[in-house]
């Protein structure tokens, strides 16, 4: 392994004269100034104004780029967006949004809506495509601070420092504006779990302890998911247990120790409801629910490399299911379900990065973006019927690590079209408009028509595909 990914983020930033990220309590509300590497267009840090007047909000809105306030069509001939040596991707940076005091740890994207949660005890609602302020979630209590953030549908969920989820119904009120796209959110609190008023029945006296007490995770929690179907809440917690809640019941149905080290990211399969979870200690596990009794099973676990791994990702369609997960070493690894045993087995590793990988995101089948302690943002595309990866474009402009990201689909006509949200530990939120072209889709159906001997000299020549996959395909005859 090349010996530059053992130095930490901060020798990086001493040897190569990069200003730090952190900036000091002298700069607050002073204008940012420009990052060391801007190739985008388009944005100046140095002209910021309030994003809403008379608001004593800590966010600052930088001024727009002209395609944020409208539907961007890149042939219209109006608009030149930066072209890139790969003509298949077009991006751009639409806007910024600053705070002058701590950091964003979470973003989720749920109706038209982009929640942020920071140091502040506030989930702080955005609109999805002009980045107005929505208002905010008041959560009441500085103990009550934000550790993440989970949206679906008209509800919210928010993880707390009390080692405590509370859930929220909200909704827009077009009253409070005479444009419905201003309308604030309004927020009501509808559980906290688990509850603070519950009364626990004590088991045995030789347990030693109540539900109540079994209820609660010991520390933080880290990270959530949402099985839609079963009504599920997954919380994931720096104790290295997960617990499941029935939202409708508003009690935890199963608590069980997931891993060695804290867990650090999870995500569900919504075609099946099986639990991915992601932890410190170098291991993704996969859980299915047994049915009857509500316990969840370990079916599989997968690791590569000892690395701690940060972040998941799962790109599925009618025929093809793909896992991705980022670690600490800087490396993406792909892992890819078999349609008949329904194991994923691993199929490469996407490599880049030169430091670690903290957050992956996913809106569509075969594009999925990585955010990285080296302050960029890779596009990353899979071609059809293989697990061979290109990485499309590098997105720069954060000067601090990207510590999480969202991404959600916009209609295009030709290609793919996605909105991405970025938050980075320099204090800022990045709103970036992201263009796939479908151009060479033609192209890769013809390649994967051509001769088997053409598919395996293929494989043998790519650094980046696991030998066990490339086995497996040619006993296939692929």
């Amino acid at each position: 392994m090349d010996p530059t990914r053992r130095k930490s983020f901060h020798t990086f930033l001493e040897e190569n004269k990069v200003p730090p990220y952190n900036f000091p309590s002298s700069l607050a509300g002073a204008a940012m100034p420009q990052p060391a590497r801007m190739s985008l267009s388009g944005l100046s840090l140095a002209n910021s104004v309030p994003s809403t007047p008379g608001c004593t909000s800590p966010w600052i809105l930088s001024p727009l780029h002209p395609a944020a306030t409208e539907k961007l069509s890149f042939n219209d001939g109006k608009h030149s967006p930066p072209r890139l040596s790969n003509p298949s991707i077009y991006f751009h940076c639409l806007a910024t949004l600053h705070r002058l005091d701590g950091n964003v740890h979470s973003i989720s994207i749920s109706n038209g809506l982009v929640f942020t949660a920071s140091d502040s005890g506030r989930v702080r609602a955005w609109s999805l495509r002009d980045c107005l302020d929505r208002g905010y979630i008041h959560i009441g209590r500085s103990k009550d601070k934000v550790t993440a953030v989970l949206g679906y549908g008209g509800t919210v969920v928010t993880a707390h420092i009390d080692r405590r989820v509370r859930i929220w119904s909200v909704t827009t009120d077009p009253d409070l504006e005479p444009d419905p796209d201003l309308a604030r959110v309004r927020s009501r609190k509808i559980a906290t779990l688990p509850p603070k008023s519950h009364v626990a029945s004590f088991l045995p006296a030789f347990f030693g302890k109540s539900n109540k007490k079994s209820q609660h995770h010991k520390d933080l929690i880290l990270c959530m998911a949402f099985y839609n179907a079963e009504g599920l809440l997954y919380t994931g917690s720096r104790d290295s247990t997960v617990k499941a809640w029935k939202i409708s019941e508003q009690r935890s149905t199963d608590s069980f120790v997931a891993h060695e080290g804290q867990i650090n990211a999870m995500l569900v399969n919504q075609d099946d409801g099986c639990l991915f979870t992601a932890s410190s200690d170098g291991c993704v596990k996969i859980w299915r629910r047994v049915y009857g009794d509500g316990l969840h099973t370990l079916i599989m676990s997968l690791r590569f490399q000892p690395s701690p791994v940060n972040c998941l990702a799962l790109c599925r369609s009618s025929n093809s299911c793909f896992l991705y997960s980022g670690s600490s070493d800087g490396y993406v690894n792909i892992w890819e379900k078999e349609a008949v045993s329904g194991r994923f087995n691993h199929a490469g590793f996407l490599q880049g990065h030169r430091f670690a990988v903290l957050c992956l995101a996913a809106a569509v089948d075969r594009v999925v973006l990585s955010g990285s302690e080296d302050t960029t943002i890779r596009v990353w595309k899979r071609e059809i019927g293989s697990a061979f990866h290109t990485c499309l474009a590098v997105m720069e402009g954060h000067r601090g690590p990207v510590r999480c990201m969202a991404a959600s689909v916009e209609v295009e006509v030709e290609g793919i079209g996605l909105l991405v949200y970025s938050a980075s530990l320099d204090r800022m939120v990045k709103v970036w408009r992201v263009k796939v072209s479908d151009k060479e889709e033609e192209e890769e159906n013809k390649d994967e028509e051509d001769g088997d001997g053409e598919k395996e000299a293929e494989f043998e020549m790519n650094p980046v595909l696991s030998p066990s996959w490339v086995r497996r395909q040619k006993s296939r005859g692929i």
